[in-house]
């Protein structure tokens, strides 16, 4: 009977991340804890974790938590190691509830999901054009919301604020609006109501221009890089830099990762989720995913309803109904609201799982793909309509 010496030993490694320090975590390939330790989140620390990984045996996987915030460093390191890096996401709470919550705990349990075949995602690579992408996207998001929250600002200030100073900026535009209260000269010693307010509708209007100016040098890098990355699925009616710039990042840079275009659509949390019990046969929204990629989604579907120029179904395509009585179709006439002849009751070729395939397609294979090409049709509208809220 011979024995199996270190170097045969299969290492799985587990790491549950933290901003000063990882946790890390070996198995052999029975499952059995081979030994566990923690090391610092510096350039040194990624080498010495590495190495005492190594020690054990042969490295295979590793299970990385967090390789999109704290562990995305180790992740990055780990794989120009060329090690194999799996994304773990945290244990489920019946699991902490049984078996407690500690960093050791975490880091076996990141293991043991490697093992078992739960853990089976390749993390994004964070190291190119798309991070990029990325990076310019929170800059745009906040600027948004900081830009909305000051204009709501000045208009709330406005409606308690002096009456000659309301006089003055009443019924302006908000170009104008801006332009006025940005100039307002305040006295350095003067303290009074009318000074302070004059005082906080300059600073808000200076942060609304200045923030304008940052989103448009940000929008407009942020459509160069797009077009030089993804110009074929900036091609695609209904896509724009902003459309096409959160799927990039939603798929990453290494979109390779994504086999086929219903893990696409998982990931942009578009696709029913089977909820059958028994004789109950149905499906339910996916809540779950990227919503900032969902979001994209909808957008496109909008756009392409209100582009579409399907003819409308005519008489003779509809199938034929018994004919009601002209008192009946009188009387619901007075009590109900005239039918509404609105483009989208029309016909449309919209499908919006196409929508899905053909982003993820483009995104995988960056190549040139037209709408007819293996997307599925859709010639009635409300049907289009009932799978429309999966997006939302």
């Amino acid at each position: 009977m011979t024995s199996m010496t270190s170097a045969e030993v299969v290492v799985t490694g587990g790491v549950d991340t933290h901003q000063d320090q990882h946790v890390a975590a070996a198995l052999d390939h029975l499952g059995r804890v081979l030994g566990t330790q923690s090391f610092p989140t510096i350039l040194s620390g990624y080498r010495q974790l590495h190495r005492w990984l190594s020690s054990f045996g042969n490295l295979g996987p590793v299970g990385i938590e967090g390789t999109g915030s704290y562990g995305a460093a180790l992740a990055r390191f780990l794989g120009q190691q060329h090690v194999q890096v799996i994304e773990v996401v945290r244990p489920n709470r019946q699991v902490r509830r049984r078996y407690g919550k500690t960093d050791v705990i975490d880091a076996i349990a990141a293991a043991r999901a490697v093992q078992s075949g739960e853990a089976t995602g390749q993390p994004k690579t964070h190291d190119g054009p798309v991070e990029a992408l990325r990076v310019l996207k929170a800059v745009q998001r906040s600027g948004n919301k900081a830009r909305t929250q000051a204009l709501n600002q000045i208009h709330q200030l406005l409606v308690t604020a002096p009456e000659q100073l309301r006089a003055q900026l009443d019924g302006l535009k908000r170009a104008d609006l801006l332009a006025t209260c940005s100039v307002f000269r305040v006295r350095a010693d003067d303290d009074s109501l009318p000074t302070m307010t004059r005082l906080a509708l300059r600073e808000l209007a200076q942060r609304v221009t200045h923030l304008d100016a940052q989103l448009a040098a940000v929008t407009a890098r942020l459509a160069r890089i797009t077009l030089a990355v993804a110009p074929d699925l900036m091609a695609i009616k209904g896509v724009g830099p902003d459309v096409a710039s959160t799927l990039l990042v939603t798929a990453g840079d290494n979109p390779d990762r994504l086999s086929h275009e219903a893990a696409f659509a998982a990931l942009c949390g578009s696709n029913p989720i089977p909820a059958s019990s028994g004789k109950t046969t149905r499906h339910r929204l996916n809540r779950g995913g990227d919503r900032h990629a969902n979001a994209a989604l909808w957008r496109v579907v909008l756009v392409r309803m209100s582009c579409d120029n399907a003819p409308a179904t005519t008489s003779n395509d509809a199938p034929q109904k018994a004919k009601a009585s002209p008192r009946s179709c009188a009387a619901s006439s007075d009590t109900s609201p005239a039918r509404s002849t609105s483009p989208y009751r029309q016909q449309s070729r919209l499908d919006s799982r196409s929508i899905t395939y053909l982003t993820g397609s483009l995104i995988r294979d960056n190549a040139p793909m037209s709408l007819s090409v293996r997307a599925a049709q859709i010639s009635d509208l409300p049907a289009v309509l009932a799978l429309a809220p999966l997006l939302q």
